[in-house]
């Protein structure tokens, strides 16, 4: 089933294009510090390499401002032009205007209207930085951010509520939600007021809770058309950052809001950084709205699964097309994405699944060394059985998308 996408405006973002129709982008952030050039340009390639079309550095003084030129440089040196978003709170304005090469370098400025002064300061404040925004040609991204609120707006919400009838008074979560969203668009229309033109403008509204998190973002969709970045503010470690995510931005997702992602892991001590680009990319994958390498499918084993051979083989499948995707799209297979490779343990489903993929593997589910018939394109193609099972049935794949993805290259 085809989700309607929410209309927005297209913003531009370096080379890439956020909003309107254009797909889903997924963002991810360097957890270095921005200083430290070589150990941030190393970390910006590998989220690249995984699939991160925006990065986002942090910019919080003066030595990380004077890095971000070089920074720049070094990706550009390496043929890498992903666009550079600049994380700007409390003294952003102040450190474009002293770092004009900083502002330059930067594709994009992310902004937190609760960070940027107090009273009169911070409209003052945030003038300032929306009118370098206008200066240096850059859209923004006004972040709300539940745990930083806009103050003003929060106690006049509550004031507001405190003086409704009983009855009609709303919790300190629904309260939350109206003060990110009002904050999120009142700054929006300030930045306007100031000259940032509406197709520069992205907003946010990030909180830790998904029932808050899905409650902003459907209020802020319902009252404008600025793109919006979706995002937990602290998603979690492992298994709970992941879950938390998955369960926020695919709500969001299948309503046709969101125009890019982050999921914003908390990582382990041996968990790369790209680990949340990876999981963006199944949330958007497993939604059906971007394809970025084949699927596997593959049951979860249960008592009539004797044999550990399908776990092996989907283990192995798995990695290989991870490992192998790359070089068919480098080589202009158009679509490989999209295909689909069944590796099932026992006969209840098996043959039904394997017919369905485009390549599919299926065990009879009993015994240690079962014949794996091979189902290609719902016909059955081939007997696996052996030690070379997995070769031979690796092999059997790259034949198929020799056949069926390059012919495609060259209609």
């Amino acid at each position: 089933m085809a989700i309607k996408r929410r209309n927005s405006l297209p913003v531009s973002v370096g080379k890439i294009i956020i909003g309107g129709d254009f797909p889903i982008r997924i963002q991810s952030m360097t957890n270095t510090a921005t200083s430290d050039v070589d150990a941030t340009v190393k970390q910006i390639l590998e989220l690249v390499d995984a699939g991160s079309e925006l990065v986002r550095v942090t910019v919080q003084d003066n030595h990380f401002a004077e890095a971000v030129p070089q920074i720049k440089k070094r990706l550009l040196a390496e043929r890498c032009d992903v666009p550079l978003i600049g994380d700007f709170h409390f003294n952003g304005h102040l450190l474009l205007q002293r770092y004009p090469e900083c502002a330059e370098a930067l594709d994009k400025f992310r902004i937190n209207p609760g960070n940027v002064g107090i009273g009169d300061a911070h409209d003052k404040n945030f003038m300032a930085f929306a009118e370098l925004a206008i200066k240096f040609g850059k859209p923004v991204r006004i972040g709300v951010n539940a745990g930083s609120l806009d103050q003003r707006m929060l106690t006049r919400l509550m004031d507001e509520n405190n003086k409704s009838q009983p009855d009609k008074r709303k919790s300190a979560e629904e309260i939350k939600v109206e003060a990110m969203a009002a904050s999120a668009l009142d700054s929006a229309a300030m930045a306007e007021n100031y000259g940032l033109a509406p197709n520069k403008i992205i907003l946010s509204a990030k909180v830790s809770k998904v029932p808050e998190l899905i409650a902003a973002y459907e209020k802020l969709a319902g009252l404008c058309e600025y793109p919006l970045h979706l995002g937990l503010t602290e998603a979690g470690i492992g298994t709970k950052g992941i879950v938390a995510s998955t369960a926020g931005l695919s709500y969001l997702l299948q309503r046709g809001i969101g125009d890019t992602v982050r999921v914003s892991l908390t990582p382990g001590p041996s968990t790369p950084r790209t680990e949340e680009v990876k999981v963006a990319q199944q949330i958007l994958q497993s939604n059906g709205l971007r394809s970025f390498m084949p699927t596997v499918t593959s049951c979860p084993g249960c008592g009539r699964t004797t044999s550990k051979v399908f776990q092996e083989i989907a283990e192995q499948i798995t990695l290989f097309l991870e490992q192998k995707t790359p070089e068919w799209k480098a080589k202009g297979y158009d679509g490989v994405e999209h295909m689909t490779v069944a590796v099932m343990g026992c006969i209840v489903n098996g043959p039904g699944e394997s017919r369905d993929a485009n390549i599919g593997l299926s065990l009879p589910g009993s015994g240690e060394d079962p014949v794996s018939p091979v189902f290609v394109d719902g016909i059955q193609a081939a007997k696996l059985k052996g030690p070379e099972r997995i070769e031979q049935f690796k092999k059997m794949i790259e034949g198929y998308v020799e056949k069926k993805y390059s012919f495609q290259k060259t209609i």
